[in-house]
């Protein structure tokens, strides 16, 4: 019998970050080019600091189109209470959390540093390739 597959097996290497100071337009656009629903933000170290969303994007729209102004940074909508997963914690246990949560991916942590991120696609396909 093999051994149940690791968050670090199935998640996503290849990180799109954000910067706190970077304007709030370039990182929604950003989102919408890349296809994506959200993004970590670190500081120059590769500290993880928040993630930005969609959702909080759109806050900032509604924000813009009543003031006629984009001008806040990304660190004005950024979430900054994340809850992260950690790369070594069996695929299971990560779809359960994704399931008692409505977020649709998580930044993924190893020894306190940012290496990966998750998403519900990630672990379906994770739970498909094990007992599919």
């Amino acid at each position: 019998m093999s051994s149940v597959s690791l968050v670090a097996d199935y998640m996503s290497r290849d990180l799109i970050t954000l910067s706190p100071d970077m304007e709030i337009n370039h990182a929604m656009n950003i989102l919408l080019e890349k296809h994506i629903s959200g993004a970590p933000v670190v500081d120059a170290s590769g500290r993880l600091l928040g993630v930005l969303s969609k959702k909080d994007c759109l806050a900032a729209a509604l924000a813009a189109s009543y003031y006629r102004d984009w001008g806040k940074p990304v660190s004005a909508y950024m979430s900054t209470d994340v809850q992260t997963l950690d790369a070594g914690m069996d695929i299971v246990a990560a779809t359960s959390v994704f399931l008692d949560s409505s977020f649709r991916r998580f930044p993924v942590m190893e020894n306190g540093q940012l290496v990966g991120q998750i998403s519900r696609a990630d672990a379906l396909r994770a739970m498909s390739d094990n007992w599919g």
